[in-house]
């Protein structure tokens, strides 16, 4: 998918619309007191970010290649100066709200504002309030204050385009304010935007004022182009292979903007704010050119020179503003930056190698690679500002037609905020790299606060993650290349962590971490995982799918041999032994969460196998699925759940035993994203999930018991790791058992949705949103070990799972659910393209909003309302040439833009199949309308 959607044609203004409204996306204003957790990043995919926070804030600066959730820049805001002649007023805000307690949450640090920022504000009035909105990747912020005499207005944004990369990974923080004069005489005044030169910095040592380790030698350049003033924040004293070396850009749209290059203490850019008033005496302002050429003519005078050793300037650009009554304007500005040197500063797992010695381990930034420095990202974002927000628009326009709720919209938007975290980034050979999370509150008591989280690529975590390979399946591609071609050992295994460079040595027979010993889960998803990335590669290109298949098939064969060595030694079909796991721990005996992660593989592996025309191979890997599956449900089901059973010699330490863990059927889920049917009989799945729900779902956490970390608490709804209803939990029993993991919460809800257990489903997902809407807790952070958890992108399932969403782009074959009289419109996403599913009284319609899809079936499930009818093309197997020329085509037509278009349909159990003789190609903007279909019964 490109940068080229339909307009979306939602929301109150086309997408377009020079204002900087929010138009598209659903704008849900909420006061920042009540919400002050949210904190928005605002950064590219591998780029860094600094977030836009509820309060109006700009907070955790991250862009020096390391995670640091409390990172500070002093000295970086925004600010107003507004003034009337008659009556007089003159007044000055930081556009901050005023700084409230911390809410205090266990492990998260959300709401936390710096000291600086508190200072500021007690030396400056900021606004009254802050009211927050939006849909990432925007974010929509409206500034109360009485003393204003005008509205102030900020959208912020970076372009996010589905399926196109590079449109993703820029550089660049996006800000347009709109400035609407409400009273009933001319305002004028100046908008202003500072930032610190934070070259050279670490990203994690304290700064004082403009004091800071790694400062020193700093300049700030003023320069113009194209109606554009920005200043460059550079030093030219550091080496070019300096971790902090690198180039800054603040610039806004206007020719006549004045700047404060350099300067120290806030009193001065608020003294260069009230310096441009009636610059010719006349009432007409510099800004106009008219009268005054020289927007610098007025300005204070700014330091000079570099800056001192272990010191710093900091810039700031003023826009002037004259606006008659009802008048509103417009003003752009653009935060660019380039930091190229990312160098492992991370600790990597496994035993100490004295052989590196004192090497430091460069990896540079993909990003660094198409910018030779912020001036090209300020001018490719200058440039093409209207066509990137346009097509940063058409996915939250299209999550806003639908008939989500306002949290559902929140919180599924948000999925892409982690990947667009410090816990993803891309080398400078455009590896993709992804850590567990970053580091913060949630690990300091293991790993510290500032850095990535359980580097690197952890399989085993990234197992739960689908929001990537949705939205962006060539990076997960990239993953799937590092794994055969860089971890996997010559034994057939994956260690389930990479080692960077990846020219290294890898993890291969030496202790790993997090568990000890290669996880078995982690290489069974691997299997899973390929299948996953074969099915996304786009239409029309077969033969680079199957070849790019065919490439991996010894790798994937020499896994699974290995599998079966080392797990399947009894000939049950079920693993045994010793099988380490994502608990950070060695399971043991049978068990359904590796069990399921099994059959599901197996199943993958013989459909791979099929298609690279390996029989044999594909009917080994069928008897071992048929005898296995048969054996876990029989040994395991205790009529309520599945439970684990240990065998002579297992140890019962870290195990669940009779205990109902929650992600007992794990591979079932992923079997179920693959249309690979049911691994298990289809009652005892739905029986067993119904119990998950019954038995771990808690609601209030008031005198809980947490033995590790606290990720829900006082009156918060969360579903456990793992409980014990029928009694029976080991003394040491199975690692996490009494937390509440996001990705796991995730995971189950879609897979209830999934088997139609709408309720208990919906009940999960109301906990999660709830303790993650803002209050507490940061809707763009969820938390596991670290920030921005990797877990968490099991959300996305969620979403396909409320559509019945089942695509194999290489195919052109299509499922979906039919919706429900609840929510009749609902959007997807798919290799090619995205749009909404719609259905009416008697008929579903699929309207694509953003690049192509490509259809050669499509089939719905779901019984229509007027399921039973008489008639041939109700029974079951029967075709009819639906938009043909058989008796039957007025009831069963197909239609594209409103023109015939020829399909068999045949009806199944379930639903009906549609056959299209010739492929159906919707492009943005396109609907095929299917009459006859119906809308599902509730």
């Amino acid at each position: 998918m490109s940068a080229a959607p339909a307009d979306p044609g939602a929301g109150p203004a086309s997408p377009a619309d020079p204002s900087g409204g929010t138009a598209g996306h659903r704008h849900v204003p909420y006061d920042s007191a009540r919400r002050p957790h949210v904190a928005l990043p605002l950064g590219g995919i591998g780029t860094g970010n600094v977030a836009i926070c509820a309060d109006g804030s700009l907070r955790q600066w991250q862009l020096h290649n390391i995670g640091n959730h409390a990172g500070a820049l002093p000295g970086s805001f925004f600010a107003i100066r507004a003034t009337c002649w008659e009556p007089p007023i003159d007044t000055v805000r930081i556009l901050q709200a005023p700084v409230r307690e911390s809410t205090r949450t266990p492990l998260v640090t959300d709401d936390e504002v710096a000291d600086w920022q508190t200072d500021l504000l007690a030396r400056h009035p900021g606004v009254a309030a802050v009211e927050f909105g939006g849909t990432y990747p925007f974010a929509r912020l409206d500034y109360r204050d009485p003393e204003l005499p005008l509205s102030v207005s900020l959208e912020a944004f970076t372009p996010l385009v589905p399926g196109d990369v590079a449109a993703s990974s820029i550089p660049a923080a996006l800000f347009t304010f709109t400035l609407t004069n409400t009273s009933p005489y001319p305002v004028h005044g100046t908008l202003g935007a500072a930032v610190q030169n934070c070259v050279g910095w670490d990203g994690v040592s304290p700064i004082d004022g403009v004091d800071g380790a790694g400062y020193g030698g700093n300049t700030n350049r003023l320069f113009r182009t194209d109606g554009w003033t920005g200043v460059a924040l550079e030093n030219h004293t550091l080496a070019p292979d300096a971790p902090g070396a690198g180039q800054l850009v603040l610039a806004a749209n206007d020719a006549a903007a004045s700047a404060l290059v350099q300067w120290r203490h806030p009193d001065e850019f608020l003294t260069f704010l009230r310096s441009r008033a009636l610059a010719d005496g006349t009432g007409r302002l510099a800004h106009t050119g008219a009268a005054n050429p020289d927007p610098q003519r007025h300005a204070p005078a700014a330091a000079v020179g570099a800056s001192a050793p272990g010191r710093t300037w900091n810039t700031g650009l003023g826009v002037g503003f004259l606006l008659e009554p009802g008048e509103r304007r417009t003003i752009r500005i653009a935060l660019t930056w380039r930091f190229p040197n990312r160098y492992v500063n991370f600790e990597q797992f496994g035993p100490p190698r004295p052989e590196w010695g004192l090497s430091r381990f460069w990896l540079g930034n993909h990003y660094a690679t198409v910018y030779p420095d912020a001036v090209a990202a300020l001018e490719h974002v200058r440039r093409d500002w209207d066509t990137l927000r346009t097509a940063s628009l058409s996915w939250p326009a299209t999550l806003a037609r639908s008939s989500l709720s306002d949290d559902a919209v929140t919180q599924f938007a948000a999925q892409l905020a982690t990947v667009r975290s410090p816990t993803c980034f891309r080398g400078a050979d455009g590896r993709f790299y992804g850590f567990e999370g970053v580091l913060g509150a949630s690990t300091t008591m293991w790993s510290g606060a500032h850095g990535g989280s359980c580097p690197l690529n952890c399989n085993h975590v990234w197992n739960y993650a689908q929001t990537l390979a949705a939205f962006f399946p060539e990076l997960e591609r990239d993953m799937r290349r590092t794994e055969f071609e860089v971890m996997q050992a010559p034994a057939g295994y994956l260690p389930h962590r990479l080692v960077a460079p990846t020219y290294l040595r890898q993890l291969w027979d030496e202790p790993i971490g997090g568990p000890d010993t290669p996880a078995l889960d982690g290489m069974l998803g691997a299997v899973l995982k390929t299948y996953r990335e074969y099915r996304a590669f786009p239409a029309g290109e077969t033969a680079a799918g199957l070849d790019w298949l065919r490439g991996y098939w010894p790798n994937l064969t020499r896994l699974l041999d290995h599998v079966e060595r080392t797990w399947h030694t009894d000939g049950s079909g079920m693993l045994t032994g010793i099988q380490p796991s994502t608990h950070d721990i060695d399971l043991c005996g049978l068990n359904t969460f590796m069990g399921t992660y099994w059959l599901a593989a197996l199943r993958a592996a013989e459909t791979m196998a099929g298609l690279v025309g390996d029989d044999g191979t594909a009917r080994h890997y069928r008897e071992l699925f048929e005898t296995g599956s048969a054996a876990y449900d029989a040994a395991l089901f205790n009529g309520e759940y599945y439970e684990q059973r240990l065998l002579p010699g297992d140890r019962p330490e870290f195990q669940w035993v009779t205990g109902c863990l929650s992600d007992q059927l794990i591979g079932q889920w992923w079997a179920h994203q693959l249309d690979l049917g049911h691994l298990l009989p289809a009652e005892h799945v739905r029986t067993a999930l119904a119990a998950v729900v019954r038995h771990n779902l808690r609601r209030g956490f008031a005198g809980f018991e947490h033995p590790y970390r606290v990720f829900a608490d006082g009156d918060d709804t969360g579903l456990l790791v793992c409980s014990w209803p029928r009694g029976g939990r080991p003394q040491v029993p199975t690692r996490y058992a009494d937390e509440v993991w996001t990705g796991t919460e995730w995971q189950v809800a879609a897979h209830c949705l999934t088997e139609g257990l709408a309720e208990q489903g919906e009940a999960i997902l109301a906990g999660l949103w709830a303790r993650y809407d803002g209050r507490r807790r940061n809707p763009y952070n969820e938390v596991e070990c670290g920030d921005h958890y990797v877990r968490s992108l099991a959300g996305w399932s969620a979403l396909q799972a409320m559509s019945g969403l089942r695509h194999d782009s290489l195919a052109g074959a299509f499922a979906f659910r039919r919706p429900d009289p609840a929510t009749p419109t609902l959007p997807f996403l798919t290799t090619d393209g995205y749009g909404l599913l719609s259905a009416g009284p008697d008929s579903v319609s699929i309207e694509c909003t953003g690049g192509t899809l490509h259809l050669r079936e499509l089939r719905l499930t779901g019984p229509p309302d007027g399921a039973g009818r008489a008639g041939s093309a109700e029974q079951a197997g029967a075709d009819d040439p639906a938009g043909g020329t058989g008796p039957d085509r007025d009831r069963y037509g197909v239609a594209l833009d409103g023109v015939a278009v020829e399909a068999t349909r045949r009806n199944e159990p379930d639903g009906a199949r549609y056959t299209f003789g010739v492929p159906v190609r919707l492009s943005a903007g396109s609907t095929l309308t299917l009459t006859g279909a119906g809308q599902a019964r509730r």
